[in-house]
């Protein structure tokens, strides 16, 4: 089923007035980021130690309260993310020190992640200004000029197993961990305070447990965590009708409205996911606090007319591979010998 907005069926947007209602929702609370603060981190910590008991009976009896942590390791994340975007306290030096110290949990380090993730913001659904802080995206076009190697790389990148279960761990062993040759000095010297702060953690928690302990329950958190954020930013862009465009025909409200999904999920994935769902209202006005997303969709009818993706459908996401411009939607490798089959009748 075909998700984009019927821009034919709906009033032109008044983007002042979008942006002006958009704003009276931006401000963030600081009872209530401390208290999202208080009901994540403690749970957090008390599952940590909880999980480190079970494991003394089994792995088995871990497990469960180790795959709920997890849960807790992604919200985590949302409150790291809205630090990034300066959101989730007025304070820039409490978004700071909450981002630094939320990063180590994540194993993420802050000014380097906050860097990829604002050219993210400026850039998502531009076909020109693809590759900072998004998802590996090839045209058909692109796809049937590339070389054999270079086909070869985007299929293995874009294999569901390469996707999201290598993924996740090169990012948290590799990406997160070492520096790239561009990367400014305040990116630099954020990669190397992480791993050190990820260090010292390891060290008191080996202390306290023993090595094989902690690496067992940290590794296990930090994976499974990972795998739902990849998934998460993953079907926040790459869904059925999703806004892709080139030039001075991108459009940052179309952008935002039909390039990032409302990701209509139960209210547990909602509470655990931080309101990330709603991403198209955070892609609009990335200053809203994650608290405020919903109350925001429900308020301004236009947001409400945009792209809706649930659970079960959302899977179907996992198919898409490229982009077809011609088409204007997401196509699998199939469409590489449809593509082929018609240049070759055109050429006849």
């Amino acid at each position: 089923m075909d998700t984009r907005i019927q821009s034919e069926k709906t009033e032109p947007i008044d983007h002042d007035s979008l942006t002006r209602e958009l704003a009276a929702f931006q401000h963030p609370s600081r009872l209530k980021s401390s208290w999202q603060l208080v009901n994540t981190l403690v749970p957090y910590v008390g599952l940590w130690a909880l999980a480190y008991y079970a494991l003394q009976y089994s792995f088995w009896a871990a497990l469960p309260v180790i795959l709920l942590n997890a849960g807790f390791l992604v919200r985590i994340f949302i409150i790291f993310h809205d630090c990034g975007h300066g959101t989730f306290f007025r304070s820039k030096k409490a978004n700071r020190f909450w981002g630094v110290i939320t990063g180590v949990l994540t194993f993420t380090p802050y000014y380097f992640w906050t860097a990829a993730h604002a050219k993210h913001h400026a850039t998502s659904g531009n076909l020109d200004k693809r590759g900072s802080g998004d998802v590996w995206l090839m045209t058909v076009d692109e796809y049937l000029k590339a070389s054999k190697s270079e086909k070869f790389r985007y299929r293995f990148y874009r294999n569901p197993f390469v996707m999201f279960i290598l993924g996740p761990l090169y990012l948290a062993l590799v990406s997160h961990r070492f520096l790239r040759r561009k990367a400014k000095r305040k990116e630099q010297i954020s990669i190397h305070g992480t791993n050190l702060g990820i260090l010292i953690v390891a060290v008191a928690a080996s202390f306290l447990m023993g090595w094989k302990d902690y690496l067992i329950i940290q590794s296990l958190i930090v994976f499974l965590g990972l795998v739902g954020g990849v998934w998460l930013f993953y079907v926040q862009h790459q869904f059925e009708g999703v806004y892709w465009s080139r030039g001075k025909e991108w459009d940052f409200v179309k952008a935002s409205l039909e390039g990032g999904s409302f990701y209509q999920l139960p209210a547990v994935l909602r509470w655990f996911s931080g309101n990330i769902g709603y991403h198209h209202v955070h892609h609009l006005n990335p200053r809203i606090p994650n608290y405020r997303l919903p109350k925001c969709h429900n308020q301004i009818p236009v947001l409400a007319e945009t792209n809706s993706v649930r659970l079960i459908p959302s899977l179907k996401s996992i198919t898409f591979r490229l982009y077809d411009e011609e088409e204007g939607k997401l196509v699998g490798f199939g469409a590489v010998k449809r593509r082929r089959r018609k240049m070759q009748a055109s050429a006849a």
